[in-house]
């Protein structure tokens, strides 16, 4: 969702993901972004325009799998704390997100009916901040053997039935579920909720390459962070996330916090998946990010935030409190990839999974102006028509 403003200028000597060498970006009267040309075949004599000297511009990042922000978890919205969620989506914007899904984990029937109630609402007339692009629902149709910290009682077997008691009402707010396909025997489930225009990633499963691949056959395109919540792959039974990797047509969410999969791999599957073309970065952040470490309330438990990394008092990863473009700099920072593909990672990407238009007829509002300083390792970053600014050190932890 866009801020306001005065129509922008144009931008040159810019570098822009996905296009090689400078750039001159252009913008028409209505601040949408019209065209992107090579400096070559540009005349730069324009006083007005705004020369980024080499900077990498981009679009906001999109964030497809988040839980929470500033203390609310998005399940357990109710009429007393609605008001929070605008609030959260103002402080995306301020963090450098676009838009993103909020994503409702596996809890009862009548949490996630209100929660995607208020959500429809609040879609509906809002106006200001990251834009709220559906709901993401991570259950609760998952495999109990990898539910990892998604409530048992709650989890829902895998049936058309099912499905429709879940949604109720409210299928064309949800964007995105997250379900294993192993659970649904008949092959009926995916092909329904592609039909409501629902995009299914694969997660918190136990499936076999062969269950994968004919979930993927039956239109599932996406699956739900990497590597986390899943078999590993092995070189007899590659399972869910081999048949994933090789698939031209399925994109991976991948968290790049550092706690829940180690760099190593992370540069395994970005190598293997020709970085950008089958990955998407997602936080996966919970209800206190925006908050300080402490420990804080999580359904009908208490999690311990530490350092950004959110566990259950039995040690169990339940996610993090680091902001999406961290992830960014991460990448960087553990030479894993360039900057280029970095950005592309968290803008570019999760665009693409979702099916949502890029930087051309987008507004020129959206768009995020990136600097390398390469002799202090540091990468900043800041809202090109804005006075909002976040500066994150690459040698911030992870």
């Amino acid at each position: 969702m866009t801020q306001a403003t005065q129509k922008p200028l144009d931008i040159i000597n810019a570098r822009v993901p996905d296009y090689q060498d400078l750039q001159s970006i252009s913008v028409n009267d209505e601040g949408i972004i019209e065209q992107i040309l090579p400096m070559s075949t540009v005349i730069t004599g324009c006083e007005s325009a705004i020369d980024v000297a080499g900077d990498w511009i981009s679009l906001g990042g999109v964030d497809l799998q988040i839980n929470g922000a500033l203390g609310l978890a998005f399940p357990d919205l109710n009429a007393e704390n609605a008001h929070i969620l605008p609030k959260i989506s103002q402080y995306l914007w301020d963090v450098g997100v676009d838009g993103f899904l909020p994503t409702l984990v596996t809890t009862s029937l009548e949490n996630i009916q209100r929660s995607l109630a208020i959500i429809a609402d609040i879609i509906s007339t809002q106006k200001i901040g990251a834009k709220i692009l559906g709901v993401h629902l991570e259950g609760p149709f998952l495999n109990s053997q990898k539910r990892g910290a998604h409530p048992a009682e709650y989890l829902l077997p895998l049936t058309i039935d099912q499905v429709k008691r879940v949604l109720g009402n409210y299928a064309q707010v949800v964007k995105v579920i997250t379900l294993a396909p192993e659970l649904n025997t008949t092959g009926e489930v995916i092909p329904y909720l592609r039909s409501l225009g629902i995009i299914v990633s694969l997660g918190h499963s136990q499936a076999t390459a062969a269950q994968a691949q004919a979930a993927f056959t039956q239109g599932a395109t996406m699956v739900t962070h990497a590597f986390n919540a899943m078999p590993p792959l092995h070189h007899r039974e590659p399972g869910l996330l081999g048949v994933a990797i090789t698939h031209p047509d399925v994109m991976c969410g991948l968290i790049a916090d550092g706690e829940h999969v180690a760099p190593t791999m992370l540069q395994i599957l970005l190598r293997a998946s020709n970085y950008a073309q089958g990955l998407f970065l997602v936080s996966d952040a919970l209800a206190p990010l925006g908050l300080p470490d402490g420990v804080y309330p999580w359904d009908s438990r208490q999690i311990e935030v530490k350092n950004g990394t959110a566990r259950l008092p039995d040690g169990t990863l339940s996610g993090t409190t680091l902001p999406l473009l961290l992830g960014v700099q991460n990448l960087v920072k553990w030479g894993i990839c360039d900057l280029e593909n970095a950005i592309a990672l968290a803008t570019n990407a999760p665009r693409k999974a979702i099916n949502l238009p890029g930087i051309i007829s987008s507004p020129a509002a959206n768009l995020l102006r990136w600097h390398e300083d390469t002799s202090n390792q540091e990468i900043t970053w800041q809202r090109l028509f804005g006075v909002t600014q976040r500066r994150r050190g690459a040698e911030r932890r992870s």
